[in-house]
């Protein structure tokens, strides 16, 4: 998707869809949130009709939850939900470098770079979801490594997941001993070791990079729930 076009250009649907996902990634709409329609529609200047649309489109990608008596809220973060996300993204990106070790992935380090160079702007502009997305757009490409469509669809639904975890991540100073700065260069570090690793086939020690990269996310996230 491409959230840079004018809005004017989109249809009804799709600009109440992107207001109201930017609005939940970046926690302007809390987790456990009731989303009423009117509210919306009032908020977004748009139709009852556009507004359904736009929510049952995010309930489908699990970023809002309907209620039979609340209509539609915010889907909640969990300590529960939160350890299943990082146990599943675990799980499928060790998995797809074990396959990225016997197949091509030539085709998809193009879209790493360009996605990795998106990291780097949006750390140097300051532009938190501009870097959720392209960070999310990597390990997209990183997963199409794999050349296996049920892994990319399922490490796409976990890492959509986590796309307020990593808002999470990136906007906040924690104090966990690394500076948000420090975390930024750790993130592109990593970015730029994993690229490297996949090139070489190197499979132990993309391995390595991924879970060392997984663990300091996942750090981060813990340390801000129980803070």
């Amino acid at each position: 998707m491409n959230r840079s076009a004018s809005k004017t250009k989109q249809p009804l649907a799709a600009r109440a869809y992107n207001r109201i996902y930017e609005n939940i990634v970046t926690l302007a709409y809390q987790p456990g949130q009731e989303l009423q329609e009117k509210r919306l529609m009032a908020e977004l200047g748009l139709g009852r009709t556009p507004v359904r649309e736009a929510l049952l489109r995010l309930a489908g990608e699990k970023m809002v939850e309907s209620h039979p008596r609340k209509g539609f809220i915010v889907r909640p973060i969990t300590l529960q939900n939160v350890k299943a996300t990082f146990e599943m993204m675990r799980l499928l990106e060790i998995g797809a470098a074990d396959l990225m070790a016997r197949r091509d992935v030539t085709p998809f380090l193009e879209g790493m770079h360009a996605a990795h160079e998106d990291v780097r702007k949006a750390v140097e502009d300051r532009d938190v979801l501009g870097l959720v997305e392209a960070n999310h757009r990597f390990h997209q490409h990183y997963a199409r490594c794999s050349h296996n469509e049920y892994l990319v669809h399922c490490l796409e639904e976990v890492r959509s997941e986590a796309k307020r975890l990593s808002y999470l991540s990136y906007a906040n100073e924690l104090e966990t001993g690394i500076s948000l700065d420090d975390h930024y260069r750790l993130v592109i570090r990593e970015h730029e070791e994993i690229i490297e690793r996949l090139r070489k086939k190197e499979t132990d020690k993309l391995k390595e990079v991924v879970l060392a990269h997984i663990r300091a996310f996942q750090n981060r996230i813990v340390f801000f729930m129980s803070a």
